[in-house]
């Protein structure tokens, strides 16, 4: 019940943009494929299934904070100003703090971490130019780095008010270009490597 409330007030929130239509579930989907990948490299980053369910559920989360964001800016049918993606992009510390309360009276510490992590996080980019902290490496938290490949895949592959979609070539070539300043070097490995399954995910969604 918990699971299915939080995932239904993130779709609440999207229903709101009108530029990310089916934003929360592809990439929730294409992070549940992610770690079906992820889970046989489990030794050499240090994760366990538990660790990947709990990403998996915090998933849906990730854009919560957009409930902050002004439907002047939200809703606006092209691309932003600076002023306006500089509001944007409040919505990742905004939805850490509102899921620091959401989840107050959670149990389970470990995932409310994670989810919160997401949020803050996900946005965060390998050479420290993301934001909100500008924070590098290994020390964006990993569940936000496994977050980051799936949302910019999808944000690549779908067609938004102000883009066509892209090709999977050449979502997977910006993808790659980036590896080691945008996206974690190993991760971005491993997700490429998921290629043929995300396609399949993708194209049958479609």
């Amino acid at each position: 019940m918990q699971d299915s409330i939080i995932t239904g007030m993130a779709s609440v929130v999207e229903s709101r943009d009108n530029s990310t239509g089916g934003h929360i579930n592809r990439t929730s989907m294409a992070v549940k494929t992610f770690s079906e990948k992820l889970i046989g490299h489990s030794s050499e980053l240090g994760i366990d299934e538990v660790f990947l369910n709990n990403v998996v559920k915090a998933a849906p989360m990730h854009d919560i904070g957009k409930i902050a964001v002004d439907d002047v800016v939200l809703r606006k049918p092209g691309k932003f100003t600076d002023e306006e993606y500089a509001k944007m992009k409040c919505h990742s510390a905004e939805g850490a703090k509102m899921l620091q309360k959401i989840l107050s009276k959670v149990d389970d510490e470990y995932f409310k971490q994670i989810a919160i992590n997401v949020a803050q996080c996900h946005h965060e980019r390998y050479d420290g130019k993301g934001y909100p902290d500008g924070i590098t490496g290994e020390n964006i938290p990993l569940e936000a780095r496994i977050m980051a490949l799936a949302d910019v895949f999808d944000a690549l592959v779908s067609k938004r008010c102000y883009k066509d979609a892209f090709t999977y070539d050449k979502a997977f070539s910006i993808i790659k270009e980036g590896l080691g300043t945008q996206f974690d070097p190993i991760l971005g490995r491993l997700f490429c490597e998921c290629r043929p399954e995300l396609e399949e995910l993708y194209n049958n969604m479609e």
